[in-house]
């Protein structure tokens, strides 16, 4: 989870209050994520890496890599994936990919026995940022293949618009 913005709000919805967490900040970041982490409850902050690529490059056991998928491949897939819609309920409202189910990124933990751990699956949000976090989330709860759309829905409409401008499809 990315240390501006809603930080502590996103932090707080991937990952549970009881969980050792160990920082990947800039130089001097720690003491302002472990203080926006405490205001939300979560006071189990361990440790912090001093030098993040260095310990990753050192130990790529623990180091998962994520998967992206485009627009144009989604489509291609659509049918054979689980599609899972983590924007909050007002975006959704403004339309969705046919076939998502919505699980906002806020609720995705609590209510991951909704989806099947075994099916692929992609995640999407509107640009990116949420969909990446929720599917590290999965994968960390067990679920196996897990991509998010490159770009999200943004990127999504946009694919669609130009597949109506190419077919000869007045937009």
């Amino acid at each position: 989870v990315g240390a501006g913005g809603r930080f502590a709000e996103y932090a707080g919805s991937v990952v549970g209050p009881d969980t050792p967490i160990v920082l990947v900040t800039d130089p001097g970041g720690e003491l302002e994520a472990k203080v926006r982490l405490a205001r939300i409850g979560f006071d189990t902050v361990v440790g912090a890496l001093a030098e993040p690529v260095a310990a990753f490059l050192a130990h790529p056991d623990v180091v998962e890599t994520s998967t992206r998928i485009t627009a144009a491949d989604l489509e291609a897939a659509l049918g054979g994936v689980t599609l899972v819609d983590v924007r909050n309920p007002g975006e959704v409202k403004l339309g969705m990919i046919d076939g998502a189910c919505h699980l906002p990124v806020a609720e995705l933990r609590d209510r991951l026995d909704e989806l099947d751990p075994a099916a692929p699956t992609v995640v999407y949000c509107a640009g990116g940022y949420r969909s990446i976090l929720a599917s590290s989330l999965l994968r960390s709860a067990g679920f196996t293949q897990v991509s998010d759309l490159l770009g999200g829905y943004g990127a999504w409409m946009t694919h669609l618009s130009r597949d109506e401008v190419g077919a000869g499809t007045p937009s």
